[in-house]
């Protein structure tokens, strides 16, 4: 997969997203090293989990995650001799009993998360290792129980320190006079007096230390030194025995290393699969259908990185069409519906669920490539148009049926007519391979090339021309306009600039219109019909040498004859009357093949019947039927033949 196009569409947004909401260092790992399957199984296999934490989630049941802090390092030391100590040994045993508490969680919610519920199945409650612990340790200390050697000797500390109680209290009455404070303290492990400098001599024993202005000097009496020494013995042996009590728990954690690690991967994972739910909770997403085949739907999906406030996109890929050129003006969206498009297909193969409705379906794609931004590159000397070809040309090694190519601006960068030629050369390259993809461009010739190739389809980002706002929308099936010029006069460019501007873009028109026509004029529209090509291509191709404006031409409605080329405002284009108005005013008109109903009053006349067919007995039936329907029909007008049928379009309203 294409990691440079994960930035372009914002992925790696989304993965910083999903790794925030992980709680243990093993989970983190897990995120931060997470990235988009080409696997089906794999894909839907994740899916499946992350839908399960997100029904956990939503059950309103916390699902008890181990945070795990100190279990990593611990677990690293294993095998290598290492005695822990008390505190390390009680985080152990407080992790185990996390890992208890996860065990009967998920056996409680089988029925809701049948699958991950089954992954608890791999955990080891570690019962031995576990009770031997709590037995041994309390409050980060170790329990006389912890030993019989260690019980016994304990026994004799206590009972040394019960006599050296008893003997400073009765050096605190003897020595009465030459104390500072009547109270017994501990200096160096030692017990002692607090006696004045002045009368240190009257107390015979040792001095282990002194206040800070020296006034004061703690001495340990001389009736207590022997109780002190066996003490000391005591205290010894009791470390000792503290050592070897550590040890034969570390060897007893050592010993349970496989369930330990075990228990790290399982604890990991649930916390990995819980942070994908909880991220796709963030912004309500769903599990939408996962397809066999390299196809898009999308049913009001939002981008996730928008929140709810995000205009839901409608878009299909791979169904009836495999390359999909979204025109409108700037700002309007194109780039942000590239974007989305793309980023739904990268979060599905992660396993993530997305915020879009039902009926939305995508596919698994074996590469996802993007051009979107200038990709200008300062270090590598690239400019905008040089870094453009840099991943059209990866795009051109990589295209098949299995990948997803998302190219923000055609033809941008570089002279328009070149750009516009290389950029159709490419979208035929790209068809030929079966490649899915998804073009923005402003150039009406790459709009006209995606309506007159099959297996390209045209949409628009919705614009209101009243307001002159985009609205974030995508309409597929027409292409859109920039609206340059409303846009300009909107934000105050004087009008004598917009008035030459016009008027250099009728010029040009012109030239196109005539040098279109003159190309033309040799082919009569009956000889193109009779040679069986699209006969609405060439009606356009003449009528634009005909009349540039539908405006300008009026007619009544009882004017419309069969055969007449009209203009229909709501499709915002031309099509064929091939039933005149009824007495309801309503018009059947013949559009790329297809019959629909308008009333007369949603459309104008747009090239008289007479000047399209010299011949009056022109057969209409040459632009209503197809070729196979005429050879149908002169058939059946010679001899009935069994089961041969003419089937005629149904008309749309």
């Amino acid at each position: 997969m294409n990691k440079a196009t994960w930035v372009r569409l914002e992925y790696d947004k989304v993965k910083d997203k999903l790794v925030s909401y992980t709680v243990s260092p093993a989970g983190r790992l897990l995120a931060e090293r997470h990235e988009p399957s080409t696997n089906f199984r794999q894909v839907a296999a994740w899916q499946q989990e992350t839908e399960e934490a997100d029904g956990l989630l939503g059950s309103g049941a916390s699902i008890p995650l181990s945070a795990m802090e100190g279990i990593d390092p611990f677990l690293m030391l294993l095998g290598k001799g290492r005695i822990y100590n008390e505190q390390e040994l009680e985080l152990l045993s407080v992790w185990l009993t996390s890992v208890v508490q996860m065990k009967k969680y998920m056996n409680s919610k089988r029925e809701i998360a049948p699958t991950i519920a089954a992954y608890a199945e791999s955990m080891y409650d570690c019962p031995e290792l576990r009770e031997e612990i709590n037995r041994s340790i309390r409050y980060g200390l170790i329990t006389d129980q912890a030993s019989a050697d260690l019980a016994f000797i304990r026994r004799h500390i206590y009972a040394s320190e019960d006599k050296i109680q008893k003997k400073m209290e009765l050096a605190l009455s003897k020595y009465r006079s030459a104390l500072q404070e009547p109270v017994i303290s501990k200096r160096h492990g030692r017990f002692v007096i607090a006696v004045k400098r002045e009368l240190r001599k009257q107390v015979l024993g040792t001095v282990w230390d002194e206040s800070a202005s020296g006034q004061t000097l703690f001495v340990e009496p001389m009736d207590v030194a022997d109780l002190q020494v066996e003490l000391q013995q005591w205290k010894t042996e009791e470390e000792r025995e503290r050592t070897v009590v550590l040890a034969r728990l570390s060897e007893l954690a050592e010993s349970f290393s496989h369930e330990l690690f075990q228990n790290v991967e399982a604890m990991a994972s649930f916390d990995f699969i819980t942070a994908r739910a909880k991220l796709s909770r963030s912004f309500e997403g769903k599990k939408i259908k996962l397809s066999t085949q390299p196809v898009i739907r999308l049913v009001a999906a939002r981008h996730p990185l928008l929140g709810k406030n995000a205009v839901p996109l409608y878009a299909e890929l791979g169904f009836g069409w495999r390359q999909l050129i979204i025109t409108g003006p700037n700002t309007g969206g194109k780039t942000i519906t590239l974007k989305t498009i793309g980023l739904f297909v990268l979060m599905v193969q992660s396993g993530l669920l997305v915020p879009a409705e039902e009926g939305s379906e995508i596919g698994i794609f074996q590469q996802v490539i993007a051009d979107v931004g200038d990709g200008q590159s300062l270090e590598q000397s690239l400019s905008t148009f040089s870094s453009h070809i840099t991943v059209l040309k990866e795009m051109l090694q990589l295209a098949s049926p299995h990948s997803l190519l998302l190219l923000d601006e055609l033809a941008a960068g570089t002279d328009p007519a070149e750009g516009i030629a290389l950029s159709i050369a490419l979208l035929e390259q790209l068809l030929k391979r079966g490649a899915l993809a998804v073009a923005t461009t402003h150039f009406n010739e790459i709009k006209a090339f995606a309506a007159r190739t099959v297996g390209c389809q045209n949409g628009k980002m919705a614009f209101d021309i009243d307001t002159l706002k985009p609205l974030y929308r995508l309409e597929i099936g027409e292409a859109g306009n920039s609206h340059a010029f409303a846009i300009a006069r909107r934000y105050g460019l004087p009008e004598e600039v917009m008035l030459r501007a016009e008027k250099l873009l009728e010029r040009k028109e012109g030239i196109r219109t005539n040098e279109h026509g003159t190309h033309e004029e040799v082919r009569t529209f009956r000889e193109v019909a009779m040679k069986g090509e699209r006969v609405e291509t060439a009606l356009e191709t003449k009528a634009g040498s005909v009349e540039s404006d539908p405006k300008q031409v009026k007619a009544s409605p009882k004017a419309f004859l069969k055969g007449d080329a009209v203009w229909i405002y709501p499709l915002n284009r031309m099509g064929v009357v091939y039933r005149p108005a009824d007495e309801r005013g309503h018009v059947i008109v013949q559009v790329q093949g297809q019959k629909f109903t308008f009333n007369h009053k949603r459309m104008k006349l747009y090239i008289p019947k007479a000047e399209l067919y010299p011949d009056d007995q022109y057969d209409l039936d040459i632009v209503f039927e197809t070729k196979e329907n005429r050879k149908v029909r002169k058939l059946l007008n010679r001899k009935h033949v069994e089961g041969l049928t003419i089937e005629t379009p149904e008309e749309k309203l």
